[in-house]
């Protein structure tokens, strides 16, 4: 249930003068240039995520969809609709899902993958109704279990289950690569997920395993050390995120801003 991604962007500019000479000369310094950029683009390189530098927020939303009938996100743009009633539901990525409504204050969520129990999450609201805290049991493949505890603050609604929640959260840390693309543009890879993008402001597809169907993204190059990045679902706008590299090209901070969150995630790398 947890989530997380990276994205990235840019931009790629040009002007015709008119006349064929002049044509010629610039498109000739615009492939010379496209190709300097490539070899010497600070944003290239390996990155390792810091925790210690980094801030989470873990964001999730219910919205009532009927009778005995919710909507959850986990994350934006990705949405279950499932019934309350205990049994297992289908649900994104060839998953399951089952809710079980233990009282007026207490869920029980239950995510499945081909029958085996991925996840359970142990709901329980305060009495004011403003805090919701999510005992959170991980079943490990070799049968393993873990155990997580997160208290999450109501920022939108304003009784029951039904609401927008945040919470405090913590990212293991992972690699980032950076590699060039197509003369200017860059390609972003982590956590099994490739972002290819030409800096030309469209979008283009997410590459990866557990990708919602039409993720996208675009972006623009600001100046050489500042990309900013829009991520879509299906056309949809989900995050935009701004990607900076520090003075000496050994820090890269990427401020994320989902869609219906109050509080940016920054993710904070270091060059390896």
């Amino acid at each position: 249930m947890r989530n997380s991604s990276f994205h990235h962007s840019a931009q790629r500019t040009a002007s015709c003068l008119g006349a064929k000479f002049a044509f010629r000369l610039l498109l000739v310094a615009s492939l010379a240039t496209g190709t300097l950029w490539a070899a010497t683009d600070p944003f290239v390189g390996k990155w390792k995520l810091d925790p210690s530098h980094s801030k989470f927020i873990d964001m999730m939303k219910v919205d009532a969809a009927g009778a005995n009938r919710y909507a959850f996100s986990f994350s934006p743009g990705a949405v279950e609709t499932v019934v309350a009633d205990g049994s297992d539901h289908s649900a994104l990525f060839g998953t399951t899902l089952a809710i079980t409504i233990e009282g007026p204050d207490a869920w029980k969520v239950v995510r499945k993958k081909n029958g085996r129990t991925m996840i359970i999450g142990i709901w329980k609201l305060s009495p004011d109704a403003k805090t919701l805290t999510d005992t959170f049991t991980g079943f490990q493949p070799d049968g393993s279990t873990f155990v997580l505890h997160y208290v999450y603050q109501r920022t939108a609604g304003s009784s029951g289950f039904p609401g927008t929640w945040e919470s405090p959260s913590s990212e293991s840390p992972f690699e980032l690569q950076v590699q060039p693309y197509q003369g200017d543009g860059l390609s972003f890879i982590a956590q099994g997920m490739t972002k290819n993008i030409i800096f030309d402001g469209k979008d283009y597809p997410d590459l990866g395993r557990n990708l919602l169907p039409g993720s996208a993204s675009s972006g623009r190059r600001v100046n050489g050390h500042r990309v900013e990045i829009t991520d879509k679902i299906k056309g949809k706008v989900t995050q935009t995120q701004e990607v900076n590299l520090s003075p000496d090209l050994k820090t890269l901070t990427n401020t994320v801003h989902p869609a219906g969150q109050s509080k940016p995630n920054i993710l904070v790398f270091n060059r390896e």
